[in-house]
């Protein structure tokens, strides 16, 4: 009885170091930011079903599933993953592959596959999948990333998912740059190397796009729509029935909210359906016209809350493979928000990359829970822990 009672005591006291060190400000921020998203999906779907809550309702599900995959993932020692990294990349291969031949086409591009009654994106679940993948692939060469030869094979590791991704959504393929280049640099990559690189290959995307857009017309592996869209927001005037036309729209709901909005269910921009993708894409163009400046610097702390919380997550891990994942949850929620919100406000090109726990997205969603879910597990065994 006495060894009962001891094994008792022991999982009480663990319980409580437990619930002691999880991140409650984080936790509550994350349903700050969903509630919030509920009711501006409330809003922006209204008039385009026939069910004005059919979105929403959608969303509560995608939700659900979310925080079940984060309650699962919790529970589960990260450090766990490393022995799955290999069969993690194999089944991330398969599924872009099997995209790439039978997936679902929809706006133009081919990104979904069907399981049944439901329908999701791999590449969205990849985001997760890679970072895992590369996170313990960097654990394994730590101390390695000196030179240029030395970054060779974490290029070649990720160019297959990444190439494969390009073929289906070059927003995407963007977020995987980044995740690669941020956890390069988290895992001891040189500053300078890196930012050699990237200057390096943005100076030749530009170079090649001028010489596809000159009289020499240089083919690209990009679609004609994909470039227009990449170059459309330096003048969206130029051509504001098609490919400028996003833009305009955004930039005019954005601009009538004023400093407190025309209220929830009255942007014109908004109900009348002139914004495109306001459930999805531009979402925060919704906040904008609908809750105004006020509303969209509140929606902005809030990131800004979410991203010190995980950096802090990441400074306090235990080890290189905790603080790799954190740090790559952390790239890929940056870009995201950089990125949707420059698009929204007209200084970023339209990629339909979309807003992290606000915009509507089944597989978006469940992933970015998914990533709670691996933060907190990172956080909840800083010291040690073990279950």
């Amino acid at each position: 009885m006495e060894s009962v009672t001891g094994r008792e005591r022991q999982e009480l006291a663990f319980n409580k170091r437990l619930l002691k060190n999880l991140d409650y400000v984080l936790i509550g921020n994350i349903i700050l930011i969903m509630g919030l998203s509920l009711l501006i999906l409330s809003s922006a779907t209204a008039n385009i079903a026939a069910d004005p809550l059919f979105y929403v309702k959608k969303h509560l599900i995608s939700i659900g599933l979310g925080v079940i995959c984060a309650v699962i993932i919790i529970s589960f020692d990260y450090t766990k993953l490393m022995r799955f990294d290999k069969y993690i990349y194999l089944l991330l291969i398969i599924l872009l592959v099997v995209v790439d031949i039978k997936g679902i086409v929809s706006h133009g591009a081919r990104q979904w596959l069907s399981l049944g009654p439901f329908v999701f994106q791999p590449s969205e679940f990849g985001k997760i999948m890679m970072i895992i993948c590369f996170a313990s692939f960097l654990v394994k060469r730590q101390g390695e990333l000196r030179t240029l030869k030395d970054l060779i094979p974490s290029f070649l590791y990720f160019s297959v998912p990444f190439l494969l991704i390009v073929l289906q959504d070059l927003g995407t393929a963007l977020v995987f740059v980044v995740i690669l280049f941020g956890m390069l640099f988290i895992a001891g990559a040189k500053p300078s190397l890196l930012l050699g690189i990237i200057g390096t290959g943005l100076a030749v995307v530009v170079l090649a796009v001028g010489l596809h857009l000159s009289p020499l017309e240089l083919p690209l592996p990009l679609k004609d729509h994909q470039i227009n869209r990449l170059t459309a927001f330096i003048d969206p005037y130029k051509d504001p029935h098609d490919t400028g036309y996003h833009i305009i729209q955004s930039l005019v709901a954005v601009g009538s909210g004023g400093l407190l909005g025309k209220g929830l269910y009255h942007g014109t921009q908004v109900q009348l359906n002139f914004l495109p993708e306001h459930h999805t894409d531009f979402i925060f163009s919704v906040v904008g016209e609908e809750l105004g400046f006020v509303g969209a610097a509140f929606v902005l702390l809030l990131y800004y809350i979410l991203i010190s919380r995980t950096i802090r997550t990441a400074f306090r891990s235990r080890d290189l493979f905790g603080r790799l994942i954190v740090g790559g949850i952390v790239c890929m929620w940056m870009f995201h928000i950089f990125e949707n919100v420059g698009m929204a406000i007209g200084v970023m090109p339209v990629t339909g990359i979309p807003l992290p726990f606000l915009s509507h997205g089944g597989s978006f969603m469940i992933t970015n829970l998914a990533a709670i879910g691996l933060i907190l597990s990172v956080q909840l065994r800083r010291e040690n822990m073990l279950f």
